[in-house]
Formats: structure tokens, sequence, C-alpha cells
């Protein structure tokens, strides 16, 4: 009889145990989802001003889903969320960027074939024909032209970020983040009247 008793008992903290760790799990996996529902469209955005091709933008997004997945149980809540988010977006397109240019440092005998590549993708096709999406994929295009550090800026400025949110995400000064966006945006005025 007492070894029903111990059994029972122990059983009942298993399913105790078990019911704590599926709630925190669950709590993890409802704010992820909420916070991935809710900010898509920055990460997309963001995405976009860094990588042309969209396969790669869906790996890249994924790939940064993963890492916002991971980092959520140690999230303070000592910045906004969508600093959170967009910090490690641009941790892992920086780490993308960096990886793409030394990939072309290497092969830069196979430059020809990928700009020949880049100009077919660049054909619109009939729904891309509207001007409002010539003009979005010129920006997008000029955008990725831009230094690592301009990029950064320009993209979170474009999403309506204000300097200070620009400076928590990229871990600079306000200072920094106004003087980066400002040869940003000469650089990019440059690209688009040669364009």
């Amino acid at each position: 009889m007492d070894n029903s008793v111990e059994l029972a008992l122990q059983k009942q903290d298993c399913f105790q145990t078990a019911k704590l760790q599926l709630g925190y799990s669950l709590n993890n996996q409802q704010t992820f989802t909420k916070w991935i529902s809710q900010y898509e469209k920055l990460l997309r955005h963001i995405i976009i001003g860094f990588e042309a091709k969209p396969a790669i933008q869906e790996e890249l997004f994924q790939e940064i889903a993963l890492n916002i997945w991971r980092a959520l149980p140690s999230f303070r809540a000592d910045a906004a969320v969508k600093t959170f988010i967009a910090r490690i977006a641009h941790n892992v397109l920086a780490t993308h960027v960096a990886k793409s240019v030394k990939t072309i440092k290497t092969e830069q005998s196979s430059d020809e074939p990928s700009h020949n590549d880049e100009q077919q993708c660049e054909q619109p096709t009939p729904y891309q024909s509207l001007d409002q999406n010539q003009r979005q994929q010129k920006l997008a295009q000029a955008i990725r032209q831009l230094k690592l550090e301009q990029q950064q800026v320009i993209t979170l400025a474009l999403e309506g970020m204000s300097y200070q949110e620009i400076a928590d995400v990229l871990v600079i000064s306000t200072n920094l983040v106004g003087v980066r966006l400002q040869r940003a945006k000469a650089a990019l005025m440059q690209l688009l009247e040669a364009a």
C-alpha cells in the first residue's frame, strides 16, 4: 500500500513538472509567434535592403527567426521588442554581408556571369511594372550598393525608427546615427541620380 501511495505521488510530481515545463514552452512559443507576426513586415523590409535574391531573402528570414527564438529567453525588456528584433536581424545580415564580400573577393573571376544573371533578374514581371514597385526596386538596389553602416541606418530610418532606436539597435551614439544617415542619404541620392 505504501508503494502505491509513493507511486501516485511520483506520478503527480511528474505531471506537475511536465505541466510547468510545457507552460514555459507554450509561453515562449506564443510570444515568439506574436513577435514574428507583428514584426514580419519590418524584418522583410530590412532583409530586402541587404539581399536581392528572393530565395536567399527567405533563408535569411528563417535564420533571423531562429535566432529570435534562441534569444527569447534572454530578453530582459530593457529595450523595446522592436529594437531587440531589429538588432538580431542586423547581426544576422551583417554576418551575411561579410560572408558575401569574402566570397566575392575569392571568386573575382566569376564576377561577369553573376552580373549577367543580375540583369536577367531585373526584368520586371507584369506585377512589377507598376510605377511604385519600380521605384521601390530601384531604391532597394541602390541601398544594397551602400556601405554596410550606411545600409543599416538608412534601412532602419526607412522603417520609421527614431535616432535613439537606431542607436540602440546598432550600439552606437545618436550623433553617429545622424552622421551616418546624412552620408547614406547623400550617397543614395548620387546612386539614384546616376540610375
